[in-house]
């Protein structure tokens, strides 16, 4: 995860002055990782460190801190019987008050900031990590030293392009917006084909001939295509097999994949290409509604990013 500039800047404006509560380091079993954040204000919150009684908590004192104006505060807690909870840790929690002057101020990569006023020198070993980021673009995790809190700047890695905004592609964007990680586009043929209310984590595009817009998409890009027309779905698995892909499948039955491989063999494609696409996509057995395709597609997904992740680690 990271501090997430974007989501905090979309707050403040909608609520002014927020709490911005971070596990900033933990000891034993947590609920959340470190990095795992919230955003507090009078009468409301997104995000989440965990839930139960510490988030209950860590929420009030946050709006607390508001009525006071103290800036940051620093508390740990340890999650036994006195919080309701089992865990066993310990979590020490950095919150800290924003305002809309004061997001001009913040590094687009990593916020590095002190607990107290008195300090103008961060420890050595946050001094090399930021350096090593701004130098060699190496993402530090988030870290708590000596009173400094180094956190680097949320940008999702993963663009996602959905083609379809029907029952589908609108369960799936409701199932998929949320996670953090997801640059989602979506696409379809012209703007009276979205919902009035697009989460602002969404990138809406209309237009007419959406295969043409395939070449401007990522390589790395993955991709479902679920529009209102069987033609217009193979056209843009034409398209896509010819700009290349992470991941790209289809919505449809077995009898609808049989003709799109042969059409896709007709327009010139090898069979080792065209078994790239995935189709159909979701798990069957969870059911053909709209919101149960979304919720098979989306742990289809998740499936292939922590495969792609322990690929990396093996490599690393």
């Amino acid at each position: 995860m990271g501090f997430d500039l974007q989501d905090l800047r979309r707050r403040i404006g909608a609520h002014g002055p927020v709490v911005r509560v971070v596990i900033a380091a933990i000891r034993g079993s947590s609920p959340r990782e470190v990095g795992a954040a919230m955003l507090v204000w009078d009468d409301g919150q997104s995000g989440t460190i965990g839930g139960g009684a510490l988030e209950h908590e860590a929420a009030e004192a946050a709006r607390a801190q508001l009525a006071t104006g103290r800036m940051r505060q620093q508390t740990t807690r340890a999650l036994g019987p006195d919080l309701g909870q089992c865990c066993g840790g310990s979590v020490t929690l950095w919150s800290e008050i924003y305002r809309a002057e004061d997001l001009d101020s913040l590094d687009d990569e990593v916020i590095l900031r002190a607990l107290r006023t008195d300090t103008d020198e961060p420890p050595l070993a946050l001094r090399r990590k930021l350096a090593l980021a701004r130098s060699q673009g190496q993402r530090p995790d988030p870290q708590l030293a000596d009173g400094w809190l180094l956190e680097p700047v949320h940008h999702p890695e993963t663009p996602l392009w959905i083609w379809g905004a029907g029952h589908v592609g609108r369960a799936l964007v409701d199932v998929l917006s949320p996670m953090p990680d997801l640059d989602i586009t979506w696409v379809d043929t012209g703007p009276e084909r979205f919902p009035s209310d697009i989460p602002a984590t969404v990138t809406a595009v209309p237009v007419a001939e959406p295969a043409a817009l395939v070449p401007h998409a990522p390589e790395n890009a993955q991709h479902l295509v679920l529009t209102y027309s069987h033609a217009l779905d193979l056209a843009l698995c034409h398209a896509l097999l010819l700009r290349g892909f992470a991941f790209a499948g289809v919505i449809g039955s077995a009898t609808k994949w049989a003709r799109f491989r042969s059409r896709l063999a007709d327009l010139g494609h090898r069979p080792d290409q065209i078994a790239r696409l995935t189709c159909p996509i979701g798990d069957p057995a969870l059911g053909k509604h709209p919101q149960m395709i979304a919720v098979g597609v989306a742990a289809e997904l998740l499936r292939l990013g922590a495969t792609d992740e322990l690929k990396k680690d093996r490599r690393a």
